[in-house]
């Protein structure tokens, strides 16, 4: 059979694939099925006949080889009794964060044949039936992005020993995977970066403070400047909302009218922040700096575009994906944490 031949009406089988590869058949099943140890340079070979026959895997067969469903779920886990249409949700998949976190995650996933549809996690029977799915082989694992403080589902995936990484330090000690940024050095970036620009009365536009992430954001933050003398940093809950940074702003307006300088705990939020201020006649960064944190398209889109703390999301997310992988090959496997490093993103802002 020659390259690209057509093999008549029946479905192509591993024979024809395995014919116009030239390897055995119990190669091309080996590819297929994505089993270790095998020649590198086979794989190539293999797909290039797949391609060329038309080869379709039988998705049944080989999960029965592999116990595999090749379904990854990325998981938001929010607060009780949010449905679908919640304007939550628009909200949040409307965030660059969101985009950045899936971009990741299939780059490591598609390659490999995995899907990965998301799934909204917003109730008790929500978490069972996310739990049963994974323990019953339905999902082969789960991403999950955690967004209510306490949340119980980290705990209840590690409680079912249930393959599962988490985005950000979960809120209580639990023996979940987990991938992070440095809050510590993020914070540090921004407050030598607003003291290097001469700010001294330096407010912080802070996330949800109930979340590991915004306590830890403000709480760094504090600690960077404490350390440069300045022990008193004022600071209003934004949410993690270019909404709720607005109202946040402007309460900081009205406490302290002549702040410098603003760090928000993202750049959803910086933005917001930026809008008050504007509005307000104070100059960006003129009168005040701000300092966002992510480096997402909020940070290239605003006016003027912002001075942000990098955290690489779609590295996270990536790792976040290798790290299941590798613990659906050792299921015995410890848990594992991994800590990234941020950058600061000099812009018009501060």
């Amino acid at each position: 059979m020659a390259l690209g031949e057509p093999t008549g009406r029946r479905a192509p089988t591993l024979e024809d694939v395995a014919k116009v590869a030239g390897v055995s058949r119990a190669t091309v099943s080996r590819v297929v099925n994505n089993t270790r140890n095998v020649d590198p340079a086979l794989h190539s070979v293999v797909w290039d006949a797949v391609a060329a026959t038309g080869y379709v895997p039988n998705r049944a067969a080989r999960s029965l080889v592999t116990r595999r469903t090749d379904v990854v779920a990325l998981v938001v886990s929010e607060a009780e009794n949010r449905t679908a249409d919640d304007p939550f949700y628009s909200r949040f998949l409307g965030d660059p964060f969101f985009g950045r976190v899936l971009g990741g995650a299939l780059s490591v996933l598609a390659p490999l044949g995995v899907h990965v549809p998301l799934t909204l996690v917003g109730s008790a029977a929500a978490r069972r039936k996310l739990i049963s799915d994974l323990r019953g082989g339905q999902l082969d694992g789960a991403l999950v992005i955690s967004l209510q403080p306490q949340d119980p589902l980290p705990r209840q995936l590690a409680e079912a020993k249930a393959p599962a990484v988490l985005f950000g330090r979960p809120s209580l000690p639990t023996a979940i995977d987990y991938v992070d940024v440095d809050q510590n050095a993020a914070a540090k970036l921004a407050a030598e970066h607003l003291l290097t620009r001469g700010c001294k009365r330096i407010v912080s536009v802070a996330g949800s403070l109930d979340m590991p992430a915004g306590h830890d954001r403000l709480t760094a933050f504090r600690a960077a400047l404490a350390d440069h003398g300045i022990a008193d940093v004022p600071a209003e809950e934004g949410g993690f909302t270019q909404e709720g940074a607005e109202q946040a702003m402007q309460r900081l307006l009205k406490k302290h009218p002549k702040l410098d300088g603003v760090y928000a705990a993202s750049d959803v939020m910086a933005q917001g922040a930026v809008h008050v201020l504007r509005e307000a006649g104070r100059r960006v960064p003129e009168d005040v700096a701000v300092v966002g944190f992510d480096d997402s398209s909020a940070a290239s889109s605003c006016r003027p575009p912002l001075t942000t703390v990098r955290q690489p999301v779609e590295d996270m997310t990536a790792e976040m994906a290798r790290m299941l992988m590798f613990h659906l090959e050792h299921p015995a496997a410890r848990t594992t944490s991994v800590v990234f490093e941020p950058t600061l993103v000099v812009r018009q802002s501060a």
